[in-house]
């Protein structure tokens, strides 16, 4: 298209002479951080609706589970580490006022029975070394600050491992010996909390199943409306799994199509039978100017007369087949390449240049009809205006694109999309033709869309034009 601004057109940035930094500057964060994250965001109805639902889900149980943590959690293990440390001072209590017999067996047995604490006094041996601090543990952290404040002595805790009991030594003054505890963990750490935890996640994880089967029986009735438009788009027949079905508003949606499919396919039907009728009445009154015309002397001007019928015929074979398109056709499996070898004979008789560069096995699923007379429009127009003409197929991954390349006049830039308008032919270009009717670049790109795909042209590096048909596979 032609980069000319028209009068009256709008402006925009682009026409506008502005620094590029200054842009750059004037440019809202929040802008680029919108776009970046609508980039990241899925774009199907079905993830969307599942993110409405998983979000709030998972930010209510993050919001949960800290409040859990931070205010359940943490205060029973500060108010059971406090109650073992409490029990552990008074029995350093009594060993350091109280005479004891030499083996302190009455405060070991008064420990166990009346704490359910396992102590033992050993000689003043150092510590152990110190093992390695967890990364994250509530209980040696909350168990350290209550030992500095109620007990105040040297002490060394062992709350690392799987084993169901925490050891602590305390160093005492009376006598000079070292006091060790075995305490049951969960007398000072709340044990049980990650059964909530479990319990939190479980439900979370049931209640998101039944949102996503939920949400696929909602969904479906959405993406067949989707696939039902799609195929009455390409020409396809209705698939006999629809039905409406679904929400209130997707089965109106529904209703709203199928009337529509149908009112569509009455005035096509409509238009056909009236273009079949006149088509008809007319080639019977073509029919008897060539009957006429055979009966009377054949001079100059008789002939100049049949060149005339027979243009007049040719024209309204093109109208008739623009105006029936392909709607009723079948769907074949065909191989291109022997589509486009059976333009070589029509080559030599018109002494034209035909390069032909696709797989010879490469095959597409189309109306056979339609997408032979797709062919035929943009290679009878490329025979008409050039001399050499060069054809090259590929497939994609979805789709299968072909490439005409010619060394012809071209069609300008600005005109490229009127020349597909129905009827448009130019005076300086290729749909130069007094037998046309301008109607072949317009049948081509409707086949191609009914199909799915679409025509456009360029410019050709041989110097002409270069017509660019995509076909999804």
């Amino acid at each position: 298209m032609s980069n000319k601004k028209l009068i009256g057109d709008p402006l925009t940035l682009k026409d506008i002479n502005i620094p590029s930094f200054s842009l750059r500057n004037k440019r809202n964060p929040f802008q680029v951080f919108g776009r970046w994250f609508s980039k990241k965001m899925p774009k199907g109805l079905y993830a969307r609706s599942l993110l409405i639902i998983i979000v709030p889900m998972v930010v209510l149980q993050s919001v949960i589970a800290f409040v859990f943590m931070e205010r359940h959690w943490q205060t029973v293990t500060q108010r059971l580490s406090r109650t073992v440390t409490a029990d552990i001072a008074a029995i350093i209590a009594v060993i350091e006022k109280y005479p004891q017999d030499s083996e302190f067996s009455v405060i070991k047995e008064l420990a166990q029975d009346k704490l359910n604490l396992n102590i033992d006094i050993q000689p003043p041996d150092p510590f152990p070394a110190a093992g390695k601090k967890p990364f994250f543990s509530l209980l040696d952290d909350t168990l350290r600050t209550e030992f500095t404040n109620q007990i105040g002595r040297p002490f060394w805790i062992d709350t690392v491992g799987d084993s169901d009991f925490l050891q602590v030594r305390v160093r005492l003054e009376k006598p000079d010996n070292v006091l060790r505890v075995f305490v049951q963990r969960n007398r000072a750490y709340a044990s049980n909390s990650h059964i909530f935890l479990i319990w939190m996640v479980g439900t979370s994880l049931v209640l998101l199943i039944i949102a996503i089967l939920f949400l696929r029986n909602q969904i479906r009735p959405i993406q067949q409306l989707s696939q039902a438009a799609e195929s009455f788009g390409k020409g396809q027949v209705m698939s006999k799994d629809f039905r409406i079905r679904g929400a209130s508003e997707v089965r109106q949606a529904s209703l709203a199509f199928i009337q529509m499919r149908s009112r569509i396919e009455r005035q096509i039907d409509q238009r056909t039978t009236m273009l079949t009728g006149v088509s008809h009445d007319l080639r019977t009154i073509l029919t008897r100017f060539k009957l006429q015309l055979a009966l009377v002397k054949q001079t100059d001007e008789i002939e100049e007369l049949q060149a005339d019928v027979d243009d007049m015929q040719k024209m309204l074979e093109g109208y008739i087949d623009f105006a029936k398109g392909d709607m009723d056709e079948g769907v074949d499996n065909i191989n291109i390449f022997e589509i486009l070898e059976r333009y070589n004979s029509e080559k030599d008789l018109l002494q034209k240049t035909y390069n032909i560069d696709c797989p010879k096995d490469l095959s597409i699923e189309t109306r056979p009809d339609a997408f032979g007379r797709l062919i035929s429009n943009l290679i009878s127009n490329a025979f008409r205006y050039s001399n050499h003409l060069n054809v090259k197929v590929s497939q994609g991954n979805e789709s299968i694109t072909m490439t005409f390349d010619d060394n012809g006049p071209g069609v300008p830039e600005g005109m490229r999309e009127e020349v597909f308008k129905p009827f448009m032919r130019l005076d300086e270009a290729r749909n130069l033709d007094e037998t046309g009717t301008g109607l072949g670049l317009s049948i081509a790109r409707d086949i191609a869309r009914n199909h799915g795909g679409d025509v456009n042209l360029y410019d050709s590096p041989m110097g002409g034009l270069r017509v660019i048909v995509v076909l999804p596979t």
